[in-house]
């Protein structure tokens, strides 16, 4: 999913996003009026964000997953959610936070002026079947035990390099599972009429992550401009099966899973997620059980903005990238 470029405010534990686009990083978004900013968090006088969040609902819902998954995590911040809720609920004006105990922070953003790369992730759902048959031929694995020296690299493993006891599923696509590795969890269809069946993430193979985007780059098959999720599917439809093998191959790394009876989708905190109310974040700069407030751009398929929406958000642990924010 492209990466989108907006405003991070933090009040409390609370954060606001505006994010727009535009030809130039610092025209991207609704960008911090008061000049440059020197320091990952800055203390503003008012977050520039209009409007109410059209999620309350969402984000009512998620603060009692944390509740019920996650007490201690839920009270170290309830008097948080609390003013929380009761600003929402007073109109959410941005101009009557200090009145609910909030004080407004912006990230600096990878300009200094706030913009905040804004990308997507989500759960995906793969066709498979039990045995190897017709087009389900791409193998989906479980990680084998530990202790039986270092495990094979992903060329090693579409090789046949791993028993095939640790097969747990036949996909008819070696892009999906690919893309499944990426997300580090999705559903299985087995195509039975079951209920779908979900794959949580069981380990890696040790081996050095390589992003088959940036060899696409080098290779000059895709601009750095374009480069996305999608452009990367629309280039393996529009190549061989061997060749999306030999590309995928460039990444050393592969994922593993393990079949769950009945998981709904979990953040790093083992809290379970609210489609849209869930963001993956940096625990080092917003830690987790922070409540975020974003005004993200609404996209059409074709990723063209049309609109803007408003919502309430948890954020959710990731380590690395200080400026970019996934949300689920």
């Amino acid at each position: 999913m492209k990466g989108r470029w907006g405003k991070y405010l933090l009040g409390g534990l609370m954060v606001a996003v505006l994010a727009g686009c535009s030809s130039k990083p610092t025209d991207r978004g609704q960008q911090y009026k008061d000049g440059r900013l020197d320091q990952s968090l800055e203390l503003v006088n008012q977050p520039n964000a209009k409007g109410s969040p059209v999620n309350a609902k969402d984000y009512s819902d998620q603060l009692m997953e944390i509740k019920y998954a996650s007490p201690s995590l839920f009270n170290r911040n309830n008097s948080t959610y609390q003013a929380v809720q009761s600003w929402m609920a007073s109109g959410a004006d941005t101009r009557m936070l200090s009145q609910y105990g909030l004080s407004a922070y912006q990230m600096e953003g990878v300009d200094n002026y706030g913009n905040v790369q804004f990308t997507g992730y989500y759960t995906p759902v793969v066709q498979a079947r039990y045995t190897q048959q017709g087009e389900f031929r791409y193998p989906l694995y479980r990680m084998p035990p530990k202790g039986r020296g270092r495990l094979p690299d992903r060329a090693g493993i579409y090789s046949g390099a791993l028993d095939d006891r640790y097969i747990i599923a036949y996909t008819n696509s070696l892009m999906d599972n690919f893309m499944m590795e990426v997300q580090g969890s999705g559903y299985v269809d087995y195509g039975n009429g079951q209920p779908l069946v979900f794959f949580g993430y069981g380990g890696k193979n040790g081996h050095a992550y390589r992003s088959i985007g940036k060899v696409l780059i080098d290779r000059g098959e895709v601009a750095k401009a374009d480069m996305s999720m999608q452009a990367i599917r629309q280039w393996a439809d529009t190549h061989s099966a061997a060749e999306v093998r030999e590309l995928l191959e460039q990444n050393p790394s592969f994922v593993f899973f393990r079949p769950e009876a009945f998981a709904p989708v979990k953040g790093a905190s083992a809290v379970p997620l609210i489609a849209k109310a869930s963001v993956a974040s940096d625990r080092s700069l917003i830690p987790a059980g922070t409540t975020l407030l974003a005004e993200v751009p609404l996209l059409d398929n074709k990723g063209k903005i049309h609109g803007k929406i408003r919502d309430a958000s948890d954020g959710r642990a990731r380590r690395g990238r200080r400026h970019q924010g996934p949300a689920f």
